[in-house]
């Protein structure tokens, strides 16, 4: 018997799939779709792997934007209006992460949809898609076998999410098939063929610190974070400086030697001096991505030699066996 509940559920989703219309619901569809945008002006912008960001030919009316936002806030259990102008949350369809705008904080609605990856990404795929390098692929399959902790770096749009799955995922191609995951997202967006697994995503009564707290007590040996972007830092980094090595993480950052800086930011938010030094041993390689009008490219792969009071961060460019030293970064 189908209760209230249930009933509700299917006429917003039928709701939903309405006001999105035939063009959007098919690129919710299309794999090589990424991130669905529509402008104030009601303009459907697609970002694609093929194409990158390209417009749509789609123009949605205000009202119907209006509605959509409106609907998805029922449909997450919260209203949307110009007290409560922003909506963001996960859509029941294709898992999508919405964040909604209306005015006063936006001159006309308008909203952003990301889908999560659906399609697996090895690194032999970045390779042949001339993203990362051989030697890059070398180094970075290299990271995974000593177990080194890695930070992606990037800005927003480059990649940093699939590249950390393909990681993910080489390490589980190499690593002992009983090794237990644990995954912590603010959406699930990581895919992840350990069988072997556990993934959280944050929620109103659980941040992402509280989560990585609680993932001490899952018995993880590797813990993954998508993103990290606040205090939960501290929390990670004691984490796999306490017998967790071997994790991954992504950042938002302009460079591998910025990622550093940008880390030690974060750590602060938990209420506690710099730690470079626990930074220092904790994190071993970082890897920066950039997205390019000729499409997303590993630009740099650092690893963390140390750190002193008087050079800062002591960081090098491994090179499969040989590490060529750089300049140290000031703290």
């Amino acid at each position: 018997m189908i209760s209230t509940q249930q009933t509700q559920e299917r006429r917003l989703d039928e709701l939903l799939r309405r006001q999105l219309g035939p063009r959007i619901l098919a690129a919710i569809d299309d794999p090589n779709v990424t991130e669905i945008i529509v402008n104030e002006d009601g303009r459907v912008w697609f970002e694609s792997y093929a194409k990158g960001m390209h417009e749509a030919g789609l123009v949605l009316a205000a009202s119907q934007v209006e509605s959509l936002i409106g609907t998805v806030a029922s449909s997450l259990g919260s209203v949307v209006n110009s007290v409560n102008p922003i909506v963001e949350g996960e859509l029941l369809i294709g898992g999508i992460r919405f964040e909604g705008l209306l005015p006063p904080v936006a001159r006309k609605p308008c909203c952003v949809m990301r889908k999560p990856a659906q399609v697996l990404y090895t690194l032999d795929d970045y390779v042949r898609d001339e993203i990362l390098s051989d030697a890059h692929a070398g180094i970075l399959r290299e990271a995974v076998d000593l177990r080194s902790s890695v930070v992606i770096a990037g800005g927003t749009g480059s990649g940093k999410t699939t590249l950390a799955g393909a990681l993910i995922n080489e390490m589980v191609e190499r690593s002992d098939p009983n090794e237990r995951y644990v995954i912590i997202e603010d959406t699930l967006e990581i895919q992840c063929r350990a069988k072997n697994l556990v993934q959280l995503h944050t929620a109103e009564a659980a941040d992402m610190t509280r989560l990585v707290r609680t993932t001490m007590r899952l018995r993880p040996d590797r813990i993954i974070i998508g993103e990290v972007r606040g205090a939960e830092a501290l929390a990670l980094l004691k984490a796999w400086n306490t017998g967790h090595p071997g994790g991954v993480t992504t950042i938002h950052a302009n460079s591998a030697k910025a990622a550093l800086t940008r880390l030690s930011s974060l750590v602060q938010e938990a209420g506690v001096p710099p730690q470079p030094e626990l930074i220092a041993e904790t994190i071993n390689l970082l890897a920066f991505i950039v997205r390019t009008p000729a499409g997303r490219r590993v630009k740099e792969l650092v690893r963390v030699d140390g750190y002193s009071a008087t050079d800062g961060f002591i960081v090098s460019s491994p090179k499969h066996g040989v590490d060529q030293r750089l300049r140290a970064i000031a703290f």
